[in-house]
């Protein structure tokens, strides 16, 4: 917002010819930053009816924040563990076992393996886990099949040495750092891999922290965070000091897929309410269009939903807007584990209307046929270009 101001205080005194400020000046600065604060309260909260706190977790300092959050969000069921084991999530089925997982907040350390940051391509050069599981309740969820156990959220208590990560691996990586598509991004690092941070800030903290601490210079000044939301609780974050060193991407859907698939999460108008709020505090924003259905009049509703992204970002100064497109696939473990969550689903997955696609590694993902690909592929890459020109497409996959 501040380097929005400065731009606009600099292009109105060229207009004018004196530094001085003027009337239309001051009414775009003071029109821009009311709205700015006003953000809608959050549609969609998530508070757990269970707090699990580990024993070795117990008496780190970001635990302390932990346990004031859910205190305040109205938990009363705060436990800490005789140890690390984490007791009383199986239920008497797979749909029970689902429920009880669902409704718990797991405060456990980051184990060495966890700290160590890992490339993930074509997102970002590393990711940095704050939390591991996601309270949402998507049909598609890609964690299916590769989180063992009852998919209770961990948030790691030890952030500290999550975040030393990014001091130890700034300046290295193959996707942004150093490219030349994208190293003016910097050394980029991924926070939504395995969980959806926004989705339960209120009760960790966690992300305010990596924004701040980041936004600060503690990590060096060419570093980037990024994360993926489908929530809506961006109050805080909009205050926050991040020098536009994080990017935070919403993920948005046709009307079809997201009303039926994604369940316990935000709906499209405030995700892209809060998108717009976001831009307007000054962060990168971006798209994650993701996973793309080719649904019955899967044209127009896409097209509805990049006119209202559209919309949502009209005249928000110095708007930096990526997108990245990513299509639906499953795997066999993955569908076997949807299936038991929500054995009434309607999403697609029939491996003969598919192709297979093998990774390296021998494993066996189901995606759409290349035609379908190509056509889709076609399809947003020039409405994209047509109706979000300032969006840059990172990929597509």
């Amino acid at each position: 917002m501040l380097s929005a101001v400065r731009e606009l205080s600099a292009f109105f005194g060229d207009v004018s010819g004196t530094s001085a400020p003027c009337p239309l000046l001051y009414q775009v600065m003071t029109d821009l930053m009311m709205e700015s604060t006003l953000v809608s309260p959050p549609t969609r909260l998530w508070v757990p009816k269970h707090v699990m706190i580990t024993r070795p977790a117990a008496d780190l300092p970001h635990t302390a924040e932990i346990i004031r959050r859910c205190e305040s969000a109205g938990v009363d069921d705060i436990r800490v563990m005789p140890g690390n084991a984490l007791t009383g999530l199986k239920g008497a089925s797979e749909r029970e076992t689902y429920a009880k997982a669902k409704n718990t907040l797991a405060v456990v350390v980051a184990p060495p393996s966890t700290l160590k940051p890992q490339p993930i391509p074509p997102s970002a050069d590393w990711r940095v886990d704050l939390a591991k599981g996601c309270p949402a309740h998507c049909q598609y969820c890609y964690l299916a099949g590769s989180l063992a156990g009852p998919p209770v959220t961990r948030v790691y208590a030890n952030i500290d040495d999550v975040l030393a990560g990014i001091r130890t691996h700034a300046g290295r990586g193959a996707i942004t750092s150093g490219t030349v598509e994208r190293g003016h991004e910097g050394t980029t690092f991924e926070m939504s891999c395995y969980t959806d941070p926004l989705g339960i800030e209120n009760v960790t903290g966690s992300l305010a922290a990596a924004i701040s601490r980041v936004g600060s210079g503690e990590f060096g000044d060419d570093v980037q965070l990024r994360f993926t939301t489908k929530f809506d609780d961006v109050g805080e974050l909009v205050t926050l000091d991040h020098q536009r060193r994080t990017r935070v991407r919403f993920s948005v859907n046709a009307a079809d897929v997201a009303n039926r698939f994604e369940g316990g999460t935000a709906r499209m108008p405030a995700r892209l309410a809060a998108l717009r709020s976001m831009a307007l505090a000054g962060y990168r924003v971006g798209l994650t269009i993701a996973p793309i259905m080719p649904v019955p009049g899967w044209r127009e509703q896409y097209g509805s939903l990049l006119d209202d992204v559209a919309t949502a970002l009209a005249d928000i100064p110095d708007l930096d807007l990526t997108a990245e497109i990513i299509t639906h696939r499953f795997t066999p473990s993955s569908k076997e584990v949807l299936l038991g969550w929500y054995p009434n689903t309607k999403l697609e997955m029939d491996e003969a209307s598919r192709s297979q696609k093998r990774s390296k590694f021998g494993g066996v993902k189901y995606v759409y046929p290349k035609q379908t690909m190509a056509e889709m592929r076609a399809w947003f890459t020039a409405e994209l270009e047509r109706r979000l020109p300032a969006a840059r497409l990172l990929y597509w996959t």
